[in-house]
């Protein structure tokens, strides 16, 4: 069969959510005739192995929490049955379908054609997709966007491939009794958290002695005693040999070194969450002339540019704050820019400010520079910081030993002290950052923050009521 040859005037190939929403705004919105390619499921990362499978198995370890610290508030009952992991898990797996087919619908009522397959490019200006049956179509577009996000690292460990990545977490038909997480990013943290909250046996093995490590230092502090406290077995200064098949079926031995010497691990579970790369291996970027950086992510400007003219990049591809919204927003503001009114002709995402949580146990959040950032720019003197720790009232009525930390951290810059950078870590962190955020992205100082009346009995009082 002969390939089929289009045209448009936009090309996205990527169907995740940075990606979609560039050309949905092409096509919906300024009539630009716009193809997306997507080999996957649509929705990317985020809707499919990401934030929202992730989110759902949070809301589930936090349900776990709740049950053992409604003892404490005068509740008893006794469970009948252990987690069903694979009852949820064929739950959860039915919702994200939900949402490839509601990502489809909306690219249909957007009039953007859809094609799923994989895409290569032959110059800066034709791509060919090869289509699930393996015939081929070229697509020769004025503009093309590359939005192909990325994959999880494993690493070169011996028996590496025994393990999962973030990926694997989604596919698991059985809770784990025993895993091990190696990582120390968000990522790594949040599974943690997750396992042992429903019950798995969990170790977490980094390689300095603490975690989240581009977060400010007291979260890095709090949230490791914090877990400490919780029972994961962290495992500081660590490195793995070597991991080989276990005794018993579907096990596996892990051998390691950490700051207590060398051990054997025997493991139903070992996931790698040892970062991400670029998802860029077969799309033939050197085709069509355009660079990469050494750890080969697109480089883009702040407009999305990459060096080729008619060529653009955006998301996990581009390594530049790796978050959906962040990804969305500027698939938008692109389409904006290329197809839009006049008054978007310089439009571009502000990558300052912007806020991101960890749903960590407790959920962690951070919007603006760390402290140290905050003083290596301004300097000491022109740095003020307030901090408050203390327990959440919700703890009141548990023993002392059940009860979670909740620490904030507002950074203040120069005689007005406009606030540079916030972090919060607690119960509702993650609801309570983003009305902050808008505050925080407006300019707002110390002062008013000062001025907002407090919510009474709340923890986000304590934000503007910090002495």
């Amino acid at each position: 069969m002969a390939p089929i040859h289009k045209e448009c005037d936009y090309l996205v190939i990527g169907g995740g959510s940075g990606g979609l929403a560039s050309a949905r705004r092409a096509s919906g919105m300024y009539g630009m005739k716009t193809i997306a390619v997507e080999s996957n499921r649509l929705g990317g990362t985020c809707v499919n192995v990401g934030c929202v499978p992730k989110k759902i198995t949070w809301n589930a370890a936090a349900i776990a929490e709740t049950m053992h610290e409604a003892k404490a508030y005068g509740f008893s009952f006794e469970e009948v049955a252990p987690f069903d992991w694979k009852t949820f898990k064929h739950k959860r797996d039915a919702y994200v379908r939900r949402l490839n087919g509601i990502y489809e619908k909306n690219l249909y009522n957007d009039k953007v054609e859809y094609i799923h397959g994989r895409a290569h490019l032959l110059n800066n200006h034709e791509a060919e997709v090869v289509l699930d049956d393996g015939s081929k179509e070229t697509i020769k577009a004025k503009k093309i966007l590359i939005a192909t996000g990325g994959h999880p690292n494993i690493p070169k460990t011996p028996g590496a491939e025994l393990g999962i990545t973030s990926d694997g977490f989604f596919e698991l038909e059985a809770q784990p009794k025993k895993v091990a997480l190696v990582g120390a990013g968000y990522i790594a943290v949040e599974m943690a958290g997750m396992f042992n909250c429903l019950g798995s046996e969990t170790h977490l093995f980094i390689r300095h002695d603490t975690f989240l490590r581009a977060f400010d230092p007291m979260v890095q502090e709090k949230i490791l005693v914090e877990y400490e406290r919780q029972g994961v077995i962290i495992h500081k200064k660590s490195s793995q040999s070597k991991v080989e098949k276990g005794e018993k079926d579907g096990w596996i031995k892990m051998h390691y070194q950490d700051d207590k010497g060398k051990g054997v691990l025997d493991l139903d579970c070992l996931l790698w969450a040892i970062g991400r790369s670029p998802e860029v291996e077969d799309l033939g970027l050197e085709k069509a002339g355009v660079k990469q950086n050494e750890r080969g992510q697109v480089i883009a400007d702040d407009y999305q540019n990459t060096n080729v003219e008619n060529m653009y990049a955006l998301g996990d591809v581009c390594g530049k704050i790796e978050l959906t919204p962040v990804a969305i927003a500027a698939g938008r503001r692109l389409a904006d820019r290329l197809f839009g009114p006049p008054q978007f002709k310089n439009a571009k995402l502000d990558y300052t400010n912007i806020p991101s949580v960890v749903f960590a146990h407790p959920e962690v959040g951070s919007i603006g520079m760390t402290e140290p950032e905050a003083r290596e720019k301004y300097g000491h003197d022109n740095i003020k910081v307030y901090n408050t720790n203390f327990t959440a009232m919700y703890y009141a009525m548990m023993d002392p030993e059940d009860k979670a930390p909740t620490s904030y951290k507002v950074i203040c810059h120069g005689k007005d002290e406009t606030v540079v950078g916030l972090h919060i870590l607690g119960i509702g962190s993650s609801e309570m950052l983003q009305g902050f955020g808008v505050a925080i992205k407006m300019g707002a100082t110390k002062a008013d923050f000062d001025s907002c009346v407090a919510i009474h009995p709340t923890s986000a009082e304590e934000l503007v009521t910090l002495k």
